[in-house]
């Protein structure tokens, strides 16, 4: 049983006031994703924004006691790929508006994943350095951001933002486009050395084409087996890894060849590709919902003809895709890829992929593989000692009944991110 413990003073750290109080949670039946278990009657000890103790019984003075009544307590969310900063649907368009409105829009948008339960997001294009630290410092409400700044693409390619008139992107690098063209061996190197020097994450490059982008087909490859191979080689001297915006298994295939660690989408997949997802031990990260979501946009006429009918093709295949993936035990992290004003439909990929998946597993995607995908392992995606206090508070069973996820409003009656309760009705 955890001793007596005090409650820490507020002290500054980077120009930030940080409460250092210790939290007790007791009653707690904490749920495990890693073997699905609940286990009921624990207590919970946070102090200095991680969980310090789980025990039966705990005592601490000056603390914060909460009493769970035996609801569920289970990890922060983790979204594998993000785009709160690309903040209208019309991308071509939204690269020439001003940066401080699109950061503005971005900072609503990181506030409603937060509160849908979502403590940690996975930013894939769009987001940067200055999000992801106006987020640490409290200045927006938001998950914690695992960030790639500028998604590398080749002229013409998928995150080619450029008007049809235009030669030339802005210089500036906070322009919204949100990708960097670079073409031969030696750009695609100094791209990832610039991602790398803004304290990149991870390193995102198109594969492929994509649904959203008016100048390419999503059945195409892009850049040249020898670019990838400079790509991930950049990312790996720098310790951090490479995601690959991939549809068709030639695609997908190549990116996995190279060493690309996680392919987003893979909504045309075949068998040909799980063979090579074992053998590089590679994730794979559908985003189904963000489809379905684009086709309510085309019915209300929002969204350009060319877009809608290469939209029908990969909104028919996103299922069988992950079925395939599930079937043949890839690591499936969770994503949603959502952006504009259609964040508010992130807890339904949760519903898309019970029609394929188990309660349970859908869950790990969410918190113990998206962890492993980020790196954090033991420290995201978990309820035990040592790793960030990041917990839900669940008015209900998500491995009885997913849908609870879906409801955040009314069955998250408890949000903590890193020892900081975000809501609380309990």
């Amino acid at each position: 049983m955890l001793g007596p413990v005090r409650c820490q003073p507020i002290t500054a750290r980077n120009g930030r006031l940080e409460e250092m109080q210790t939290v007790i949670f007791r009653n707690a039946s904490i749920l495990n994703p890693a073997d699905a278990t609940i286990v009921p009657d624990q207590t919970i000890v946070v102090e200095s924004g991680r969980i310090a103790d789980i025990a039966s019984s705990a005592t601490a003075h000056d603390a914060l006691t909460i009493d769970v009544a035996g609801k569920t307590v289970m990890p922060g969310l983790i979204d594998c790929h993000t785009h709160p900063a690309v903040v209208d649907i019309d991308v071509t368009a939204m690269a020439e508006w001003p940066a401080s409105y699109v950061t503005a829009l971005a900072g609503r948008a990181l506030r409603g994943m937060l509160y849908r339960g979502f403590t940690t997001i996975r930013d894939v294009g769009g987001g940067d350095f200055g999000l992801a630290r106006a987020v640490e410092e409290g200045v927006f409400t938001g998950p914690r951001i695992f960030y790639g700044g500028k998604q590398l693409t080749q002229t013409g390619g998928a995150g080619d933002w450029r008007a049809p008139g235009r030669s030339v992107y802005d210089d500036n690098y906070h322009s919204p486009a949100f990708g960097v063209i670079c073409d031969g061996v030696p750009e695609v190197r100094r791209a990832v050395r610039e991602e790398v020097r803004r304290g990149a994450h991870h390193i995102k490059v198109y594969l492929s084409g994509a649904v959203d982008s008016a100048s390419d087909r999503i059945d195409s490859t892009q850049f040249s087996i020898e670019e990838l191979r400079a790509i991930v080689e950049e990312a790996n001297a720098a310790n951090i890894y490479v995601a690959g915006h991939a549809y068709t298994s030639r695609a997908i295939n190549r990116g996995l060849e190279c060493g690309v660690r996680s392919i987003e989408h893979g909504n045309l997949m075949d068998e040909s590709s799980i063979p090579l997802f074992h053998h590089h031990n590679a994730f794979y990260v559908p985003t189904i919902v963000t489809y379905h979501a684009l086709a309510g946009a085309a019915r209300e006429g929002r969204v350009h003809a060319d877009v809608e009918m290469k939209l029908q093709d990969v909104l028919e295949k996103a299922m069988t895709a992950l079925e395939l993936a599930h079937r043949s035990g890839l690591r499936i992290a969770f994503g949603t890829d959502l952006f504009a004003d259609l964040h508010d439909q992130q807890p339904q990929e949760f519903v898309l992929r019970s029609e394929v998946q188990p309660a349970a597993a859908i869950i790990r995607s969410a918190t113990t593989t998206a962890a492993e995908l980020l790196e954090r392992t033991g420290e995201l995606g978990v309820v035990a000692p040592g790793a960030y206090a990041d917990l839900l508070v669940v008015d209900g069973n998500p491995l009885e009944d997913i849908r609870v996820l879906t409801k955040p409003d009314a069955s998250l009656k408890l949000i903590m991110k890193q020892g900081s309760i975000v809501k609380n009705e309990l």
